[in-house]
């Protein structure tokens, strides 16, 4: 049973069609109901389900099966796999796109909280420990992340506990449509799903939106160095891993208007780390 999200938490939240004010629906915790639209949203075993079925399709709906079905598998794979594709270890790729977040220049917010900082596609958390380590001496963040699938929120819930590690304030939501308020994160960053979204311009787009304006948003996932010599098992086992996707790549293409500060870069042979900032 996880955890519900205290009643100053969801004052955090939106609704993920119209944007307003969500609060529990009763006192069981089992719901919760926008003050604008009047929208409902179950709350499942502590995690509230803030997304549209009906909006989930295409390739998100196939990887979605894929996630829930076997969560446990996930980050072991990948942890054997990425050496395999890139001779870069898993720890070296995730440190370098930790760094672009710029944890160090973290403060406190004007009001005195705590700065907030949200993963898109958590999956089972395997960043979590890393953005914590990359505080600020005696900062506390509140931590929150989102993924579309139940199964990998799961195991996050089960895995961290177990190292010693927080967990983060969880939801289940689509990227594409993010069930927070404009501006509501001091740091935004994903990695390892984009090229499988249905609407890259408009993951993007939300990313930009749920974070305070001049904020590093960072986005990895898979793309060949064009520098890169893959041997033909390496580059088997990149396509098999890419095989929803003919030309795995960078989305610039698909930033948001006004994007500044882009930055392009290998986190290793076979994965791109973009940085961008939105104006206010």
């Amino acid at each position: 049973m996880g955890t519900p999200l205290t009643f100053d938490d969801v004052r955090r939240l939106a609704c993920p069609r119209c944007r307003g004010a969500l609060a529990y629906d009763g006192p069981s915790r089992d719901g919760l109901r926008c003050g604008a639209c009047g929208g409902g949203w179950p709350v499942e075993r502590g995690l509230p389900r803030l997304f549209d079925e009906s909006a989930v399709r295409g390739t998100d709906r196939l990887m979605r099966l894929f996630y829930d079905g076997l969560p446990a598998l996930h980050d072991p794979v990948v942890r054997l796999m990425l050496p395999l594709i890139q001779g870069v270890g898993e720890r070296e790729m995730r440190a370098f796109y930790v760094r672009r977040l710029e944890l160090d220049r973290l403060a406190p917010r004007a009001d005195g909280g705590p700065p907030r900082i949200l993963e898109i596609g958590v999956g089972c958390g395997a960043n979590v420990p890393l953005v914590r380590q990359g505080l600020p001496v005696g900062l506390e963040a509140e931590l929150w992340g989102c993924d579309l699938s139940a199964g990998m929120l799961g195991q996050l819930r089960r895995r961290l506990p177990r190292r010693g590690v927080p967990v983060p304030r969880l939801v289940q939501a689509d990227a594409h449509a993010l069930p927070f308020p404009d501006g509501a994160f001091d740091r935004v960053f994903h990695v390892g799903g984009i090229g499988a979204y249905r609407d890259p311009r408009a993951a993007l787009a939300e990313m930009a939106r749920v974070a305070v304006p001049g904020t590093p948003i960072v986005v990895v996932d898979e793309q060949v160095d064009a520098n890169a010599r893959l041997n033909p098992l390496q580059y088997a086992l990149f396509r098999a891993f890419t095989f929803y996707d003919r030309r795995p790549h960078c989305p610039v293409e698909h930033l948001p208007r006004g994007a500044t500060d882009v930055r392009e870069e290998q986190a290793g042979p076979a994965f791109y780390c973009l940085t961008f900032r939105v104006p206010g």
